[in-house]
């Protein structure tokens, strides 16, 4: 114990040493290499980690799939995510190569906003097939990343952001990748997958600082690059639910949890649900449990 309390001073001793902007910057940006073999295979699952964006140059025949689409490269090809849009891959080949890099909206505060850039927007296809005179400039521009990182140099974050631009522009100036649609009978539990965990990442409420961001189905719909028509027949071939009976009964759950657990005040969690005006959420509340918020809390404390 006495080992992790000094391990813990000396990294606090360190952080107060720090340059500002650098401690800023930690934990919001962070690149490493991939290299996947036949005894060390690398199939990427659904990506989730909250709040991040990522890309990634890959160069083996992969099998690339988010929402209801299907895009398979044979080379290399440069990836975008955002962290609304979950998405995996799969390897066809015994080997891999490449990199990949991370980080916050945060990171680009006060240097644009990353989500105006068409390679983030739901919609887009995100995939874009490179030659190799492409993809040696990209894994180029991702070494120079990593030299920064490993760096002392005071503005290296910076120079990392330049980068990254640099990796979006060149993007934009190619075409993506063609889809291909899934097969219908694999389509609808796919975009069924995709869609509970989309609202399920908003849960649990935490702090009453924190609002959910997605409460409509036309805005899932559009997370999910899909048409909201596509995603309310998917979910109701597979669970017999509606797209909105899905969001109101995860919501009426959290509000209840939140009822019974919490000192919050009723319009602190009002707005934490997504609720802009007090009044709807009661309403709201009322339909699904025959009570007002208040009288649940009582009759639950």
């Amino acid at each position: 114990m006495e080992r992790a309390t000094q391990a813990q001073q000396f990294l606090d001793d360190k952080l107060i040493w720090m340059p500002d902007h650098l401690q800023r910057e930690i934990g919001q940006f962070n690149v490493f290499p991939l290299f996947s073999t036949p005894s060390n295979k690398v199939n990427c699952q659904p990506y989730n980690r909250k709040g991040f964006y990522k890309i990634s140059v890959l160069k083996g025949h992969t099998k690339f799939s988010y929402a209801d689409k299907s895009l398979e490269f044979m080379d290399s090809a440069l990836l975008f995510s955002n962290p609304n849009i979950p998405y995996s891959w799969e390897l066809l080949d015994e080997e891999q190569t490449g990199y990949f890099c991370v980080f916050t909206e945060g990171f680009f505060n006060h240097f644009g906003n990353i989500n105006d850039y068409p390679v983030f927007k739901p919609g887009n296809i995100p995939l874009f097939e490179l030659n190799i005179e492409q993809q040696e400039e990209i894994n180029t521009i991702f070494k120079k990343m990593i030299a920064e990182i490993e760096s002392d140099y005071f503005y290296k974050y910076d120079a990392i952001r330049a980068l990254v631009f640099e990796l979006i522009h060149l993007a934009l100036k190619l075409n993506p990748i063609s889809s291909n649609p899934v097969d219908d009978s694999n389509a609808s539990l796919r975009i069924t997958s995709l869609f509970a965990e989309l609202l399920e990442r908003q849960f649990p409420i935490e702090s009453p600082r924190q609002q959910i961001k997605l409460r409509y189905p036309i805005e899932f719909a559009e997370n999910l690059s899909v048409h909201v028509n596509h995603l309310n027949r998917s979910l109701k071939k597979i669970t017999g639910k509606t797209t909105s009976q899905f969001i109101a009964e995860r919501i009426m759950q959290e509000a209840k949890s939140l009822l019974q657990h919490t000192d919050w005040n009723i319009s602190e969690i009002s707005w934490c649900l997504g609720f802009e005006e007090l009044p709807h959420f009661i309403n709201f509340f009322k339909k699904a449990e025959t009570s007002t918020p208040k009288h649940f809390r009582n009759r639950h404390l």
